[in-house]
């Protein structure tokens, strides 16, 4: 019960408070709008507050208790909207050509962005009334005045005065920005709009943000169908210029509850120094409070003229500090001719029977206004005060899109009656009473002519009137002499099937006090030269790894996708930024490897030369002439000729080195080892001649030795000439061995026919080795045949190991290899066959008989 008597109390006590307080009351219910008589009437429905609700919902509209509303913000900037309709009536009534000397009129209601003061002032245009009376219209002469309505800025004011004049076939132009739910509506036949050709603001977007190298941007919109189809449409737009949405918050409209979670939405923020707003004043109001409230500084947002950043309504001051540096992108517009000379006239005492401008001017000019006896009255005002000396964040001079809008829809409405007038004089006198008794209905004829589009409509605004499409850039500054402004600082040219063209003056811009140069707005560093992009599994495009370039390959720009390969004549630079030219080389004589491989053949070569010396000068001792001296001749001539073949494998690779020194190396070793074969087959042969009863005789053993011989050799030689007729070798460079090196070297021709003149050189050892090791325990104190097992060992031993050597080396190491194999193979057969008999013949010579040669061991 007690509740129940404290609330008409309270009631009654907000009453007596509003009628002593009605200094910043507009449009407050029972209050008549901004009224100026005409043969016609065009109704005007602005959003000049932001308030928290109309509560009369509780009671009803025509309830007698009204609780004053807070107000969140007061938009007086809105209020250029008011008086852009009301010089353009001015206007047109000033035109003797126009409206064959009738004039026009308007009505004008504040709606404060609550949809359903939208229904109430709609309802009071129709029956000239407020508080409105349905389906009553107390204009004299029992006709309608009200030709069209203009209104509202947004698409849920827009639609609930739509639904009421749509019952009454009123046209209604809407001045907000464009909005696709308005134009496919089926239940709204009376809207009209603005076209707005959406895809030159993407475009635009678009080569800012690659003229700034922003690829990480943040998008904030409204969270409604508008908003969904700009993310929808942008993300497409920046999926294919490369361009990633860093993150995309939707802002629920006032006074809607806030559902943004601010700990989350403050993390996401600060991942990007860019963001990209979208929407109008009203729609992004909750964004502007969350960063006035949680002092998020330093981020460059890019926006529309359609929400004004140049204030925050939330505070008494402007806005330079959050938003300034921030760019915005509106359609060109022409300077309304006379609006700014008209705006620097108003005055409050010129406009008494305007309602709305005391409540603005006292903003404005931060003055009281009292209501005595009926007469408002200023205090603490500057004397004959003007708009023009007002800050940038309570007021601008420049004509606003929407101002343009309003400016425009009248102009239209004022045409379209114009022509339905006209065809009226062609069929009835001037004279005649129903020449001025026209009804809303009949202008919409007219009005689908324009540039305006209808809501469901079949005509649609042809391409030709869409196709050059023209955007201004402006700049959030703070001037030289303190002052703000909203600085042109570029143009964005739109045209179908062509390039677009974005031109930016980047010395007149200014990036706020947060910001010296244009931000970076990456998810990531960029890759340095050197590196290359990589994505990240579970992460957008735009955030990547940079991983150093492979080997060969550079990367000489920023964030390369990859790497570039070197010419195979060039290799990349420490940092791999830069090809430089290869160093040519090869084996040479200046090279330590080379002298010590050349030296050692040398050596080798006269060590063989003295020894082949030493058995000359003891031909006929007995050490001498066992196993067929001629043959230890022949295999230390073959062993000079090998040493000296491993010379060629050095010095720069030319056509003849290159055929001579594989061929020339496969023969003399094959005359080596057969040489060596053939000792072994005389070693057996021998032993078995000299038994009693056989029947070989040592003529024929001589005889066959040299057969096997030249056969062995002549066999290596068709092998190599066959090499030689069918894929000789050629000089030939090796560029990806050794970095930053061309490898100058012989190219085998045919790797089959060089395998094959190893694999006989291979037979013919192991030919040797069996033999050798078959003989190895006849019965002589010195057996050649084991001399020969164990060279035959050493040799396999060098060429076994050196084939997988071989594969797995590369440049002139390889070179160097074989070097190695054909001297050590070399000096391994000369060590285990000769130096044992030059130890005889130097060191103990009394062994050196015939008689002790052929003891047995002991």
């Amino acid at each position: 019960m007690k509740s129940h008597n404290i609330f008409p109390l309270l009631v009654a006590l907000l009453c007596i408070f509003q009628k002593r307080s009605s200094t910043h009351s507009l449009n407050a219910p029972g209050s008549p709008g901004y009224y100026q008589d005409g043969d016609f009437i065009i109704g005007g429905l602005f959003s000049l507050r932001v308030i928290s609700g109309d509560l009369r919902s509780k009671f009803g509209f025509q309830h007698e208790v009204y609780i004053p509303p807070f107000a969140y913000a007061h938009l007086t900037k809105h209020y250029q909207q008011v008086l852009a309709m009301v010089f353009a009536v001015n206007e047109i009534n000033k035109k003797l050509n126009l409206l064959f000397n009738m004039s026009l009129g308007f009505y004008i209601f504040n709606v404060d962005y609550i949809e359903m003061k939208a229904v109430e002032s709609s309802l009071s245009l129709l029956s000239c009334e407020s508080p409105p009376v349905p389906n009553y219209n107390c204009r004299p002469e029992k006709r309608d005045k009200l030709v069209a309505v203009i209104g509202g800025i947004s698409t849920g004011i827009s639609t609930q005065i739509s639904r009421v004049v749509s019952l009454y076939s009123v046209p209604q132009i809407s001045y907000g920005p464009f909005d696709h739910s308005l134009k496919d509506s089926v239940q709204l036949q009376s809207i009209y709009q603005f076209p707005m050709n959406t895809a030159a603001l993407y475009q635009g977007l678009i080569q800012l943000m690659l003229h700034f190298g922003w690829v990480w941007v943040g998008f904030v919109v409204p969270d409604d169908i508008r908003g969904d189809k700009f993310l929808q449409d942008m993300t497409q737009e920046m999926n294919n210029n490369g361009l990633c949405i860093a993150f995309a918050e939707r802002i629920p409209e006032f006074p809607a509850d806030d559902t943004i979670n601010m700990q989350h939405f403050f993390e996401r923020y600060t991942t990007t120094r860019v963001s990209v707003a979208f929407g109008d004043t009203y729609s992004l109001l909750r964004y502007v409070y969350h960063i006035y409230c949680s002092s998020l500084f330093g981020n460059i947002l890019v926006t529309t003229l359609d929400w004004d950043i140049t204030t925050i309504p939330f505070q008494q001051g402007p806005s330079y500090t959050y938003f300034g540096g921030g760019l915005s992108f509106s359609f060109h517009i022409e300077e309304i001719p006379g609006f700014k000379t008209f705006l620097r006239s108003v005055q409050p005492t010129k406009y008494p029977h305007d309602v709305f401008i005391q409540h603005v001017w006292s903003i404005l000019f931060e003055c009281l206004y009292m209501n005595q006896n009926g007469i408002m009255t200023f205090t603490d005002c500057k004397e004959n005060g003007t708009l023009e000396t007002r800050p940038l964040h309570v007021w601008d001079m420049n004509t606003s899109p929407q101002s343009y809008n309003v400016y425009a829809a009248v102009n239209v409405i004022a045409w379209a009656l114009h022509d339905l007038l006209s065809i009226r004089t062609e069929e009835e006198p001037p004279d005649n009473v129903t020449y001025v008794n026209s009804h809303p209905w009949q202008l919409h004829p007219f009005l689908e002519k324009s540039q305006l589009e209808r809501s469901n409509s079949k005509q649609k605004i042809s391409s030709e009137k869409l196709s050059t499409t023209s955007l201004d850039i402006f700049n959030y500054q703070s001037l030289l002499n303190g002052t703000k402004a909203q600085v042109k600082v570029g143009e964005f040219i739109f045209q179908p099937h062509k390039a677009p063209h974005l031109s930016f003056n980047d010395k007149l811009m200014m990036w706020g006090e947060h910001h010296n140069e244009a931000p970076s707005a990456i998810c990531n560093p960029s890759c340095q030269i050197g590196f290359r992009k990589t994505a990240v599994k579970g992460k957008s495009s735009c955030c990547f790894d940079c991983i150093p370039c492979p080997g060969g390959e550079v990367a000489n720009k920023t964030d390369m996708h990859q790497c570039v390969k070197c010419p195979e004549n060039q290799y990349p630079n420490m940092e791999r930024y830069q090809c430089l030219p290869k160093v040519m080389t090869f084996l040479s004589y200046d090279d330590t490897l080379g002298t010590a491989l050349a030296s050692t053949a040398i050596c080798l070569s006269v060590l063989t030369a003295l020894i082949l010396g030493l058995f000359i000068q003891y031909r006929n001792a007995p050490i001498v002439r066992a196993n067929n001296r001629n043959l230890s001749y022949v295999l230390l001539i073959s062993l000079i000729l090998c040493f000296f073949c491993s010379l060629m494998f050095i010095g720069r690779p030319s056509p003849v080195t290159c055929i001579l020194r594989q061929t020339f190396f496969g023969v003399v070793f094959s005359i080596a080892v057969s040489a060596i074969l053939t000792k072994t087959f005389i070693v057996l042969v021998a032993f078995k001649s000299i038994k009693p009863g056989s029947s070989i005789q040592m003529w024929m053993v001589t005889r066959i030795s040299n057969a096997i011989v030249y056969i062995c050799s002549l066999i290596q030689g068709c092998i190599c000439t066959v090499w030689l007729a069918t894929s000789p070798p050629f000089p030939d460079t090796d560029t990806q061995s050794e970095f930053g090196q061309i490898i100058l070297h012989c190219n085998e021709g045919s790797t089959v026919a060089f395998y094959c003149v190893l694999g006989y050189l291979g037979f013919l050892a192991f030919l040797s080795l069996v033999l050798a090791f078959l003989g190895r325990r006849l019965p002589d104190k010195f057996n050649e045949a084991k001399m020969i097992t164990f060279s035959m060992l050493v040799f396999c031993s060098v060429w076994i190991s050196f084939i997988p050597s071989y594969l797995s080396t590369k440049g002139k190491t390889i070179v160097a290899l074989e070097i190695f194999a054909i001297l050590s193979s070399s000096a391994g057969l000369l060590g285990c066959i000769f130096l044992p008999k030059c130890y005889l013949i130097l060191v103990r010579p009394e062994n050196n008989s015939r008689k002790k040669l052929h003891e047995p061991f002991t």
